[in-house]
């Protein structure tokens, strides 16, 4: 308004408006407005005026405002949906809103209830001890990194809990469940099925939004009658003796990393031959983990016969007997091979 004031003053005592308009850094349009709204309404024409439009082409009638809100204070579990319906069957003659026009009318007067998002946070599962070698698998990725061709490594990593030793480090290119998939396969095909299996609660172990977090490689697990075990959501150290093992990873095969996958692989293999075969390990009394693990007992070698996506029963390669499931049309329990 200072400026303004300056401007018509000046305007006032004779000075030439295109001279006045190019020192203030404004149009002659502009000039001569400010300087007819002073002559019209004195000193009030110089303040701010409201951008407020006159009217809105589209509010509500204040009969059909009041009777929204009436409707909704009478009903108040009644939503925008229910209220159109009334409407339509009360006003017959007029245009009728929108439901999310009748939605943001209630919520500009404090009658919509927001609520909150339910988060359903991972919880733990109880721990085993695993003191026998194939009582307990643990399983992880160790942190991504980048390799030299500009590609991210997610290694996935399984350790057995008693001999430490470490049964699978593949290079993988994403955390995709069909990835993990093979390579579990491959390790229960070499080394057999361990009774328990370690994980955190991240992907593809766990699935944020499934019953009981259950993501479809758990539930493999589970047909093959792998009890599953989950760490409680930021304690890695219930997981420690792997993550222990991540370090050792890092400083040896990761720094600095490989040019490519299959090179990356490559020491991977070496760090695993030296882990298991070379490595003396102060917690098993200087011995290496191969020498304390053997494979499982537990053969992986079920086969399912399915029949409209149920399972009737398994083949035993050892009896050659086709053995039925008391309950085929239950819960599925065996694995698919």
């Amino acid at each position: 308004m200072d400026e303004r004031l300056q401007f018509v003053a000046r305007r006032l005592a004779g000075e030439a408006m295109a001279e006045l308009c190019r020192e203030f850094g404004i149009s002659r349009k502009t000039g001569y407005k400010i300087f007819d709204r002073y002559q019209e309404c004195g000193m009030q024409g110089l303040t701010d005026r409201s951008r407020r439009p006159y009217r809105y082409a589209n509010q509500l009638p204040f009969q059909v405002e009041n009777y929204v809100l009436n409707v909704k204070r009478e009903h108040p579990s009644w939503g925008a949906r229910k209220i159109r319906e009334r409407l339509i069957r009360r006003f017959s003659g007029i245009p009728i809103p929108a439901k999310s026009t009748i939605h943001a009318l209630l919520d500009r007067h404090g009658l919509v209830e927001r609520r909150g998002r339910v988060r359903h946070r991972a919880q733990g599962t109880p721990l085993s001890l695993g003191q026998r070698p194939n009582e307990l698998w643990c399983t992880d990725y160790k942190g991504e990194f980048l390799l030299g061709n500009h590609q991210y490594c997610y290694p996935l990593t399984v350790t057995d809990h008693a001999s430490r030793f470490l049964l699978s480090c593949e290079a993988l290119s994403s955390t995709r469940e069909d990835y993990a998939f093979t390579v579990f396969e491959r390790l229960f095909k070499e080394r057999g099925l361990p009774a328990n299996m370690r994980s955190d609660n991240g992907v593809p172990f766990a699935s944020a939004h499934a019953l009981f977090n259950l993501s479809k490689l758990a539930v493999w697990w589970l047909r093959l009658g792998i009890g599953i075990e989950r760490i409680k959501p930021g304690h890695p150290q219930q997981n420690g003796r792997h993550e222990r093992m991540h370090l050792t990873l890092k400083k040896e095969a990761t720094k600095p990393a490989a040019g490519n996958f299959l090179q990356q692989q490559a020491r991977f293999d070496k760090f695993t031959e030296v882990f298991n075969n070379q490595r003396p390990h102060e917690a098993l009394d200087m011995k290496y983990p191969a020498e304390i693990y053997q494979p499982s007992s537990r053969s992986y070698t079920i086969w399912l016969v399915s029949f409209m996506d149920y399972d009737l029963g398994y083949f035993d390669l050892e009896t050659r007997v086709l053995e039925p499931l008391e309950n085929p049309f239950g819960p599925k329990v065996l694995p698919m091979s």
